[in-house]
């Protein structure tokens, strides 16, 4: 069930935008050698553990995978496939708005172990529906996080006519160059992404000191 939100964040007193959630588990976790969206953090797949703790923020909420990916998907959690039209992080994020281009989109990377129900409920809470994204980001980088955000329909239009003309496809770019509204949660650890099998370590030595 979603959870009722109090529409006190900036420039917010009425949000009309369906606010859809992504959980981007179509990476092919070269660098970790495992699939990311499958390890095994808190007593499930860490894919459907983010799913679970976001749909309660969204109105309905997808995995994002690529088609290889099908045969292990459960028949219990709704997808997106990739059309491969855009190139890194856009291609999911860019699939989904395809379909569903009147939603805004709260977007997670399945790489943030230690992503939590708080920092979820903070973006919710202080989405600036004006802008083109709210953003999670760190108070040490001060940089937004493109794959723990916010996205409006307007921000996602935007970026498709960005990626017609420019040559790099990263997202943070593209949002550093945008009009967004930055959250920054009260711990920075919140957002740090496992991408290595030394970084798996350290999250899962984190994970069982605390």
């Amino acid at each position: 069930m979603k959870k009722t939100l109090h529409n006190s964040m900036p420039g917010a007193n009425k949000i009309e935008t369906p606010l859809y959630g992504l959980i981007l588990s179509g990476g092919k976790s070269s660098r970790m050698g495992m699939d990311k969206a499958k390890i095994d953090y808190h007593g499930k797949p860490q894919s459907e553990f983010l799913f679970e703790m976001v749909r309660g923020y969204c109105d309905k909420t997808f995995l994002s995978i690529r088609k290889e990916q099908l045969t292990d998907v459960s028949t219990d959690f709704p997808y997106i496939l990739d059309n491969d039209e855009y190139r890194g992080p856009f291609n999911g994020l860019l699939s989904a708005h395809s379909l569903f281009p009147e939603a805004a989109w709260m977007v997670f990377a399945c790489d943030l172990p230690l992503l939590d129900t708080k920092t979820i409920e903070l973006l919710a809470h202080n989405r600036d529906a004006k802008k083109d994204a709210t953003a999670l980001a760190t108070g040490k980088s001060r940089l937004p996080e493109p794959l723990a955000a916010i996205w409006e329909p307007k921000g996602l239009q935007k970026a498709i006519d960005y990626l017609k003309t420019s040559t790099s496809s990263c997202p943070r770019k593209f949002l550093i160059n945008s009009d967004i509204h930055l959250i920054y949660p009260k711990d920075d650890r919140v957002l740090t992404n496992a991408n290595s099998l030394d970084e798996y370590k350290q999250i899962k030595q984190i994970l069982e000191t605390n």
